[in-house]
């Protein structure tokens, strides 16, 4: 429970940190933090999830919108 409540936290503040960030900041930042992520993957390998963090990402994943060939911009 701990653990939900601070990863609560941090989002909650990594979103306010984001929202006066322009699109193209925001975009270079996510560049940023995938390749540090490629690179701590490289060397430490595949992370293994808990059943807490897996019923977390799929509560984030089911309410995130649609991606792919069924969404559309216009």
């Amino acid at each position: 429970m701990l653990r939900l409540a601070y990863l609560a936290l941090t989002n909650t503040f990594a979103l306010i940190r984001l929202l006066p960030m322009s699109d193209r900041d925001k975009d270079v930042e996510i560049l940023a933090l995938r390749h540090q992520l490629a690179v701590l993957q490289r060397k430490a390998g595949k992370p293994a999830f808990t059943p807490n963090d897996r019923t977390l990402l799929a509560a984030l994943l089911h309410t995130s919108p649609p991606r792919g060939y069924g969404s559309s911009t216009s």
